[in-house]
């Protein structure tokens, strides 16, 4: 599993992109993001979240996200990106 840092904002997220990324290929099966912890995050959130679930499409594995902050769930209604960030079951 993937996890999230307490903060993802736009001065962090390319550093958390690149590290959360190199992990998915260290998953054995799907790729789950617990993003849980979340308590401080802009829309750079998503993007994280977005490239993770490109690199996980990438080398054949699912995607999902469990624990998602309620406000950053709305920030991807807003955006049209919540279907890309599927719920863990």
């Amino acid at each position: 599993m993937l996890v999230l840092p307490a903060t993802v904002t736009h001065s962090c997220a390319l550093a958390i992109a690149q590290a959360m990324k190199a992990g998915v290929g260290a998953q054995t099966a799907g790729v789950v993001m617990d993003a849980s912890g979340l308590s401080r995050f802009d829309s750079s959130a998503l993007a994280v979240m977005l490239a993770c679930s490109r690199e996980a499409a990438a080398v054949g594995k699912s995607f999902a996200v469990q624990g998602l902050p309620i406000k950053l769930g709305q920030l991807a209604n807003l955006y049209g990106v919540a279907a890309l960030i599927p719920a863990a079951a």
